[in-house]
């Protein structure tokens, strides 16, 4: 991500005003709320042409200037992501009102009532590198749950930001939204994310999304709360009580999210005494798949054709169609090893041992693990009632799925009977 560094006040002014509109987008219906999402919807849908023509500019832009192939990918718009991104929005326009929400509170005082109910955070910082329409998605679940939204893009994407934000900002105004409501922080108000990241008067929340070495400036610089995304770096454990077809379909299932592999097994940790024939299938299977294929010593040491793995990649994502494979000895290594490496967002075990399935679930210290099933994630899943931004930090708040009531919090009332 290219970050300029100046103290041009944008992030500042954005800030200000998102957050004097986050005080009335609060009070708002729900229903007004939804007509908002599924206009910002319509809006994208008519902008098609025009968000297409500003996202060919930048990827011509970043071609000239050799940004990496994994960029790239994110950054082309196709119509169908745009498709889906639409898709999306309407979902959300049409789901039930996550605020107002009423709970009986566990804090009871004497002659009075408590209860707590569920309200917007209030202003939320997006800053996400390339992906221009999870910018958009990244607006409606704000608008739905009532909180103003701050989009921070990268360089690479500024024209399409632009075309984005500026369809969703006249759908906001068409339904009468103040316009604080979603801002944009351009490129070229020259603005660094540390400007952003440091308003905590006016911001409640930060989510960077995008390569780890962003999410770590993010969080090296934000006085704001960080709600950490994590990508890529998800581990499965082959037990030996498993099927070799059932771990070829999870590592090739969970790698064909597009355009961002979120939960993609990209390390594989092998029970020692497994068949080397086996292993062997699986890497031939998965090379004629155009996958890369590495291994620990021991492995490279047994087949010299294995690109050996080094000591720092069992802690970072590839993002690309690499596998890397290690020996253990035990489940209980097994464990160990990935509660050390994995980035903690989601890892898989593939075993018929009911009792191997339960040690890993419990032992692995991840927001979400997968049994016998592939792990890849979906932003619109066709089952169930709810619709995700992303996979969300592994430490501190609301680990897991970032869902609606993610970017939501808890208000206590207490209601006194009048007596004294």
């Amino acid at each position: 991500m290219t970050v300029e560094l100046d103290d041009h006040p944008e992030p500042i002014t954005s800030a200000q005003r998102a957050y004097q509109a986050s005080l009335k987008l609060a009070l708002t219906k729900g229903a007004d709320r939804s007509r908002a999402v599924l206009a910002m919807a319509k809006a994208i849908e008519r902008s098609f042409d025009d968000i297409l023509e500003a996202n060919t500019l930048d990827l011509e832009a970043s071609r000239e200037m050799a940004v990496p192939e994994l960029i790239l990918d994110w950054l082309k718009l196709t119509p169908t992501r745009l498709e889906m991104t639409v898709d999306i929005l309407q979902r959300l326009g049409e789901l039930s009102d996550p605020l107002r929400r009423v709970r009986t509170a566990d804090y009871q005082l004497e002659d009075s009532q408590s209860y707590t109910q569920l309200m917007p955070l209030g202003v939320i910082g997006f800053i996400y590198e390339a992906f221009p329409d999870l910018g958009a998605i990244a607006a409606g679940f704000c608008i739905k749950t009532g909180n103003c939204i701050i989009l921070k893009g990268s360089t690479e994407a500024s024209h399409s930001n632009a075309a984005i934000a500026e369809a969703l900002q006249n759908a906001i105004a068409e339904v009468g939204l103040a316009p604080g409501c979603l801002e944009l922080i351009t490129a070229e108000h020259g603005a660094s994310i540390r400007d952003l990241v440091t308003q905590d008067q006016y911001v409640n929340l930060v989510i960077p999304y995008g390569r780890s070495s962003l999410v770590q400036q993010v969080v090296r610089q934000s006085t704001c709360p960080v709600l950490k995304s994590a990508m890529g770096n998800c581990y499965l454990y082959w037990s030996l009580n498993s099927s070799l077809e059932m771990v070829r379909w999870m590592i090739l299932n969970s790698h064909q999210s597009e355009p961002d592999q979120v939960n993609a097994i990209e390390k594989v940790l092998i029970h020692r005494q497994a068949l080397p024939s086996s292993i062997a299938v699986l890497w031939n299977s998965l090379m004629e798949k155009g996958f890369e294929i590495k291994g620990d010593a021991e492995l490279v040491q047994a087949f010299p054709q294995l690109q050996l793995v080094k000591e720092g990649e069992w802690g970072n994502p590839y993002l690309t169609r690499t596998v890397a494979f290690k020996l253990v000895d035990s489940l209980e290594g097994a464990i160990a090893w990935i509660n050390e490496y994995s980035s903690g967002h989601a890892d898989s075990i593939v075993t018929e041992s009911y009792q191997e399935s339960r040690q890993f679930a419990l032992g692995v210290n991840s927001a979400s693990t997968y049994i016998n099933t592939s792990p890849r994630f979906s932003r619109n899943p066709s089952r169930g009632d709810s619709v995700f931004l992303g996979m969300s930090n592994q430490k501190g708040h609301r680990r897991g799925f970032i869902s609606l009531e993610t970017l939501t919090t808890v208000k206590h009332i207490v209601q006194g009977n009048g007596r004294f």
